[in-house]
């Protein structure tokens, strides 16, 4: 039996009927850099570094998706880049896990949609030899 699911898959392969797969939607901001207060070191302090941001919220699904659904069936990309930069304001975050957790608050708090959200950040002032030094933090709502 095929699916209408399958019509989007390559010739031969097709879901297999009543199969329990979960839907998921994952927004995603890549590679983003923005200057932080952050660091515990005297050469740390005093000055923004940059750091990179990869963000990924998981949304709540709608049950579908066509060519007219409008814009609020979704969220706006733009707040993701809004939570690893203005939201962070001037502060000084000794640790970039303070960072990251803020930064998941404010996606949480922004749309009661939000299930999950996974935050990387690489501290590129560490770097010496293009290797990515940092931490990836993922919190669930509670």
């Amino acid at each position: 039996m095929m699916l209408a699911s399958d019509a989007c898959l390559p010739s031969g392969i097709t879901f297999a009927s009543g199969a329990n797969m979960a839907d998921s939607l994952i927004l995603e901001l890549a590679d983003f850099v923005h200057d932080i207060h952050t660091g515990i070191y005297s050469e740390e302090t005093g000055q923004p570094q940059p750091l990179k941001f990869t963000v990924q919220v998981k949304l709540k699904v709608e049950d579908h998706y066509d060519a007219d659904t409008p814009l609020d069936a979704s969220k706006n990309y733009m707040d993701l880049k809004f939570a690893c930069s203005e939201a962070l304001g001037d502060t000084h975050y000794k640790l970039i896990e303070a960072v990251a957790d803020h930064v998941c608050e404010t996606l949480f708090l922004q749309d009661h949609r939000v299930e999950q959200v996974s935050v990387k950040i690489v501290k590129l002032a560490l770097s010496e030899a293009d290797e990515q030094i940092g931490i990836t933090l993922t919190r669930e709502r509670r």
